[in-house]
């Protein structure tokens, strides 16, 4: 190969599934997390890193304030609802 020539050029697909919500939020999702971890301490984590987690609707962002305020997604309300249906020992309400 000469300094003229180039290597071949690839196409890379960068589409992604994720969204990245900016602005206000508008819901209170609730955090994805493995058996036995606290949804609380996750979040704070990626507060504190500036880290993605996932809702369990599939939401992807980055917690940076306290969703309190806000109405709890309904989509993440419909899969906690199913997944206690399946599971004993799951609250009424995901507090953690």
């Amino acid at each position: 190969m000469t300094d003229l020539e180039t290597m071949p050029v690839e196409r890379v697909d960068v589409d992604t599934d994720e969204t990245t919500e900016t602005g206000e939020p508008t819901a209170a999702h609730i955090v994805k997390t493995k058996r036995g971890e606290n949804a609380a301490a996750v979040v704070l984590e990626a507060r504190v890193m500036g880290t993605p987690v996932e809702a369990l609707c599939g939401f992807v962002w980055v917690p940076s304030r306290d969703p309190k305020q806000l109405p709890v997604c309904e989509k993440c309300k419909s899969v906690y609802g199913m997944y206690k249906a399946f599971n004993d020992g799951l609250r009424d309400t995901p507090n953690d």
